[in-house]
């Protein structure tokens, strides 16, 4: 028997998708790299927007074909899900399991009946992050920290559908670190919804007096101390709990890349407030700038929502006021779209889809110009870079400061630290020769 997932969503998702990987295995599948061979589907996928639901809706269509070509073919969907989703895909899937519950998996796949009637939990099973992976993204790997979220942005399903906050204990995360480096990954992806809220408290055994609680920082210290030639980036972090510890670790670890992905949201403070974001604009610009000061050549981007219920014309321009201000080298901009549940789908969405694409649009315009005018001074410069892909005779990677470079050399490149010279620059990336 053989399995194929398909993963929609962020990187928590893939982690996810990684250890669905190894309870199948254990079970008797073998992974395909073809779908039209698996006699069972998993679809991994989110519902924090509605363009994410709409793509599982456009694969159904296809696994339906599939099915009439092998009668044996199983359908399964997980991951984020919104409960008014579930009831609408019951229909299509043959089963709708609880990522949260994935070590009882064994128990429910034999059963030819759709379970949407087990109740969908809050927490994750304590055994859950004991699952060994099967990662899938050599030479880089995803490590979660924590799962959950406690913050309830208003326009987010993460704390309904992942649950509150859960922290891996501390010396779990190091040792899969220090496993990952021994097989030899290079860039270890440290994930959480909220991951420098991270806490861990260490207890000693023979005793009943807690231990010292571990932060985000002092996480991040522990894994530079790690021995091996890797990097470590993380992802995401909420702006309200960025403490000055934390930009102090990123500065003196020297495994620890200068990049962060830090999420605004939006560049105006009443509509941050409808978001139940906790900072304002000029919390967020200070940040900015203590992180600058202490780390000068460091990467900056973020998410940023558009057409947010209620957001004029006016508070539009702040957030494009922003973008030039802050000068951000890469954006995720997202039209809102309202989720079921959230306290913002209760808001009245006024904002036409064709004046959220134009403001989208606008937005990327002025990245596009900025990125164009950042990545220049990248000329000439040779820098270090971790290729990961191998198309049409280019190798395709990252760099120390997370900027995508694209280079001709060998295939068995991948997963190894090359020096390249770069020799032209896009908005979105850099081109050069391996020196």
């Amino acid at each position: 028997m053989k399995h194929f997932i398909v993963t929609y969503g962020c990187q928590m998702n893939k982690s996810d998708s990684d250890r669905i990987a190894q309870i199948l295995k254990k079970i008797g599948y073998k992974k395909t790299s073809k779908i039209d061979e698996a006699d069972l589907i998993v679809v991994n996928m989110c519902s924090v927007r509605q363009s994410a639901v709409d793509r599982v809706y456009g694969k159904i269509k296809d696994f339906a074909k599939l099915k009439t070509q092998n009668s044996k073919l199983k359908t399964v969907l997980t991951g984020c899900i919104l409960k008014k989703d579930r009831k609408k895909f019951a229909q299509y899937f043959d089963y709708i399991l609880d990522i949260k519950k994935l070590t009882k998996w064994p128990n429910f796949l034999p059963n030819q009946t759709i379970v949407i009637k087990q109740p969908w939990q809050s927490y994750y099973d304590k055994d859950y992050f004991k699952i060994q992976p099967k990662y899938s993204s050599f030479p880089i790997a995803y490590v979660p920290v924590s799962t959950g979220c406690n913050n309830f942005c208003s326009y987010c399903v993460v704390p309904y559908t992942r649950g509150p906050e859960v922290h891996r204990p501390v010396e779990e995360i190091i040792s899969e670190v220090r496993n990952l480096v021994k097989k030899g990954y290079k860039e270890i992806w440290l994930l959480g919804q909220n991951v420098n809220s991270y806490k861990s408290e260490i207890r000693n055994p023979k005793s009943e007096i807690k231990s010292k609680i571990t932060n985000f920082a002092e996480l991040l210290r522990e894994i530079n101390n790690i021995q091996g030639n890797f990097w470590i980036r993380f992802t995401s972090s909420h702006p309200k709990d960025f403490s000055d510890e934390l930009i102090e670790a990123m500065a003196e670890c020297e495994k620890v890349t200068p990049y962060l992905n830090l999420p605004v949201q939006s560049g105006d403070n009443e509509i941050l407030k409808k978001m139940n974001r906790n900072y304002t604009i000029k919390h967020y610009k200070n940040l900015i700038k203590k992180i600058r000061k202490r780390i000068p050549d460091i990467t900056l981007s973020t998410d940023i929502i558009v057409g947010f219920p209620g957001e004029t014309k006016k508070q539009f321009e702040n957030t494009v006021r922003l973008f030039k201000e802050i000068k951000f080298d890469m954006a995720y901009i997202s039209q809102y779209s309202p989720r079921p549940g959230t306290a913002a789908a209760k808001m009245q969405d006024n904002i036409s889809k064709v004046e959220k694409r134009k403001r989208e649009k606008i937005l990327t315009e002025v990245l596009k110009k900025i990125a164009i005018s950042k990545n220049k001074k990248y000329i000439g410069k040779i820098i270090k870079v971790l290729p990961t892909k191998y198309k049409n005779s280019f190798l395709i990677g990252k760099s120390f400061h997370y900027k995508t470079v694209k280079c001709e050399g060998s295939k068995d490149l991948i997963g190894k630290f090359i020096r390249v010279k770069i020799t032209e620059t896009q908005p979105w990336g850099l081109k050069g020769e391996i020196v």
